[in-house]
């Protein structure tokens, strides 16, 4: 069983249909909306701020998710896959974002909607990204902008296929 801790007096909440996997921790202060997933290994930290998650978000396993102390918070919309061993530190994550693998996102980062994190990219400090595009690379730069619709189509179909996934550990 998943572990969910409260701290200081605030427990994590979840919208209906979540999925945690059996050693997924989610700490504090953190608000999950519907049909969310957190999977194997995955740390959603919200003990020394606030992590807010929007509706058919997939935390895919190894992910860790933290903010600074009074300094930032994690904000992030509907339909957002965070790829395995992500790590999302104090950032606003838009909706249709895929968040590739190994990625490392840092505080007070914003990622606009309908965009893709490249897999090992690393995205520095106050880095603003633009709606509709891709960042990659060690620092991540803006790679090239993409379709928002088949965007928005491909990124929805993963955060479906997390839904189907996640109901295979409910049977």
């Amino acid at each position: 069983m998943a572990l969910i801790k409260p701290l200081k007096g605030v427990s994590p909440a979840f919208g209906k249909s979540c999925y945690l996997a059996d050693n997924a921790t989610v700490v504090g202060d953190v608000v999950m909306g519907d049909h969310c997933s957190v999977w194997f290994n995955a740390v959603v930290r919200g003990d020394v701020n606030s992590i807010r998650i929007g509706n058919k978000v997939n935390i895919q396993d190894g992910a860790v998710l933290h903010c600074l102390y009074q300094k930032s918070i994690v904000e992030i919309g509907d339909e957002v896959s965070i790829g395995h061993n992500v790590i999302i530190h104090g950032a606003k994550i838009h909706d249709h974002v895929l968040v590739g693998m190994g990625a490392t996102v840092m505080d007070h980062v914003e990622i606009g909607e309908n965009s893709i994190i490249a897999a090992g990219a690393l995205v520095l400090k106050d880095t603003k990204i633009e709606p509709g595009s891709i960042y990659a690379g060690v620092p991540a730069k803006r790679v090239k902008s993409v379709d928002p619709v088949q965007t928005r189509d491909m990124i929805n179909r993963i955060a479906d296929n997390y839904i189907m996934y996640a109901r295979w550990y409910e049977e």
